[in-house]
């Protein structure tokens, strides 16, 4: 898939390298329990292309059309960590240091709220965030997604002395216009 000035696409081996990069940046995951180790990394490409193959869509890898250069993902995975809206498809990205603040998040995930809806036949996309995660939740905000204060919860997966365990979500339904 393409937008104006990305390329959404499945993963290459040589996305591995940078993405690892990214995994391993404190700046980046300062919103996750932890970095991730290159084959953390490795491992999370592969199950990432497994929810390709299982569901028709999943976390694309992003690419600069200008430049080629790899960016990071945006896209859909099927949530089904235990909680009173799971199962669930979440939109989600992930950018290195270096594309934060050129819009590339926001225009690479109404592509893929897009196809949720058109192609996959999506009724609800939910994006999910650590309540400290302002940045996130902006975009989540942009794309016209609501938040019900009732939602909020404790991430299961995420250590209960974390101060990443408090998670808002954002929903959005098949219908909603998305908001430029």
């Amino acid at each position: 898939m393409e937008t104006e000035r990305l390329i959404m696409r499945r993963w290459r081996d040589d996305d591995r390298e940078p993405f690892a990069a990214l995994n391993a940046d404190a700046e980046v995951m300062e919103h996750f329990p932890a970095l991730l180790t290159r084959s953390e990394s490795d491992g999370f490409v592969d199950r990432i292309e497994a929810g390709f193959e299982a569901h028709g869509y999943g976390l694309w890898a992003l690419e600069v059309r200008k430049s080629g250069e790899f960016i990071g993902f945006t896209g859909l995975a099927l949530q089904t960590f235990e909680a009173p809206f799971t199962p669930a498809v979440e939109v989600g990205w992930r950018l290195a240091k270096a594309a934060w603040g050129h819009g590339y998040a926001i225009e690479a995930a109404r592509e893929a709220v897009r196809y949720g809806f058109d192609v996959a036949g999506l009724d609800e996309i939910v994006s999910i965030t650590t309540v400290r995660n302002l940045r996130s939740r902006k975009v989540m905000e942009r794309l016209g997604m609501t938040r019900d204060i009732a939602d909020d919860f404790y991430h299961p997966r995420v250590p209960a002395d974390s101060p990443q365990r408090p998670h808002v979500l954002y929903r959005l339904r098949r219908g909603q216009a998305l908001i430029a």
